[in-house]
């Protein structure tokens, strides 16, 4: 059996671990572009973060031997698995995790769109704007609370290690 998810998924925990120092550093810079660091490392953690979720899905995919090719969340592998007839236990926290508004997974989830959302409404243009400014909604905008966003991200990796691990564990007595 094939385990390219399983190390793409240690590598995705590795990234998020290595931009979350980055971020704590970006915390304690005093230079010019200190809220531009903070900001671009707020969305690579997230970004990281996700995709280690992402590749943790195509992760239980493989192990359950199902196409991984267009499993895009939780709800296609929820699918496939019914689909093939296969019990999966992992799910059934995933499912718990995901659809809880107060659970670490769901808020990850969340904070993560959030980076991709913009308005599709044409800002109007202005003498101080230009046509080709790129307008985008930042994940933290008036810095505030930098220190505990990073240990919000840090509770969130530490949270995604231990589900990963203790379901691979589950996966491995099967």
């Amino acid at each position: 059996m094939s385990c390219v998810y399983l190390a793409r998924t240690n590598q995705k925990l590795n990234f998020a671990r290595i931009h979350l120092d980055a971020l704590r550093g970006g915390c304690q810079s005093t230079g010019w572009n200190k809220h531009i660091l903070i900001e671009s490392y707020n969305e690579s953690v997230l970004f990281h973060l996700a995709s280690a979720y992402g590749a943790f899905l195509r992760e239980i995919a493989e192990r359950y031997q199902l196409d991984v090719s267009h499993i895009d969340g939780y709800r296609t592998l929820a699918d496939d698995l019914e689909n093939s007839g296969q019990e999966c236990p992992e799910l059934k926290e995933l499912s718990v995790l995901e659809a809880e508004q107060g659970s670490w997974l769901h808020k990850m989830i969340h904070a993560y769109e959030a980076c991709w959302r913009a308005t599709d409404k044409a800002a109007p243009v202005n003498a101080s704007s230009s046509l080709s400014e790129i307008h985008v909604a930042q994940v933290n905008p008036d810095h505030t609370d930098e220190s505990a966003i990073v240990e919000e991200y840090q509770g969130w990796l530490d949270a995604l290690r231990d589900l990963i691990d203790r379901q691979r564990t589950g996966m491995q007595e099967w």
